[in-house]
């Protein structure tokens, strides 16, 4: 397998926090929170490796993952366009960016909302560190109808930052956790979509490196009877 190996019949495919060794060896508990990490370095892997190739292992998870109403998976991703240089951009439901109230903020947004409409990757813009009634103004006429909702500054997150944490998160912040996940909620879920995507970035990357890497015709994979969802 290579990274973008789509799933097909006879894939192994996963539930959220399934009964599986992926889960089983790498899930932890953080409180209430199941978490997987990855992107970690260790010592071979400096100056011979860069940090896209730690991201495999999460793009061939969500592609074979078979999430279903109620179910949330959560991927914190690299900041910036640095995402479009792999596929797994297009493996989420909604995409949510974090937009600091300036020019550098809501410049890095249009970059990526520029490479996302060639996708018709879905995102909503959240404001972050937002000050004031002068940063919300900045944000609605920079942005526009993409900003959904907005954070501000939060002591209660500083301290646990700090490993201080007490009490509970600010309303006004709980409150735009809710609006993005109402938002997540309220978006049909596209499988069609979701797998196209799959073919198609693993047929870009066959032809570009893995074809070669491989000695072998990757586009073999591909499965065109295969019907990604529940009926899998």
């Amino acid at each position: 397998m290579v990274k973008t190996t789509p799933p097909g019949r006879g894939s192994r495919l996963l539930r959220p926090l399934g009964d599986d060794e992926l889960h089983a060896r790498h899930v932890r508990q953080v409180g209430d929170v199941p978490v997987m990490v990855t992107g970690e370095f260790d010592e071979s892997d400096q100056g011979v490796t860069c940090y896209h190739s730690k991201l495999g292992a999460v793009e061939l998870c969500l592609s074979h993952l078979l999430d279903g109403p109620g179910e949330y998976v959560v991927v914190d991703m690299t900041a910036g366009a640095d995402a479009f240089a792999f596929g797994l951009f297009t493996s989420f439901d909604m995409t949510f960016l974090a937009a600091e109230p300036t020019r550098k903020g809501v410049s890095v947004y249009r970059q990526y909302r520029d490479h996302a409409r060639e996708f018709g990757i879905p995102i909503a813009v959240v404001g972050n560190k937002v000050t004031g009634e002068d940063d919300l103004l900045f944000l609605k006429e920079e942005v526009g109808d993409d900003l959904l909702t907005r954070l501000v500054h939060s002591p209660w997150v500083r301290a646990a930052e700090q490993g201080r944490a007490q009490g509970e998160l600010e309303s006004h912040n709980r409150h735009a956790l809710n609006v993005m996940r109402a938002t997540v909620d309220a978006r049909p879920k596209d499988w069609a979509r979701l797998q196209r995507h799959a073919v198609e970035f693993h047929l870009r990357n066959a032809r570009a490196w893995a074809n070669a890497a491989t000695g072998q015709d990757l586009a073999a994979q591909v499965d065109p009877e295969f019907v990604a969802g529940p009926a899998a």
